[in-house]
């Protein structure tokens, strides 16, 4: 299931939600009415600095399973 932006028109709240293609929930707050929003997407850039501070963390943690062969190779 994939998470969705929603806007509720009744509390004037923005929240995420994981929800099916197919179904229309309420507003967890007041179980109003809600919108699905188009989501931000990431932004350029972040996500290769996300990974590579990930990795650098499991490095010095001693473990190399998100790494490739070729990757583990020159480490």
């Amino acid at each position: 299931m994939p998470l969705y932006d929603f806007y509720c028109k009744s509390c004037n709240k923005t929240f995420e939600l994981l929800a099916k293609v197919s179904s229309t929930p309420a507003c967890p707050e007041c179980g109003g009415e809600i919108e699905k929003q188009v989501s931000r997407i990431a932004p350029a850039g972040k996500t290769a600095g996300i990974v590579a501070r990930a990795r650098a963390q499991a490095s010095k943690e001693g473990h190399f399973s998100n790494y490739s062969k070729a990757e583990k190779k020159g480490l």
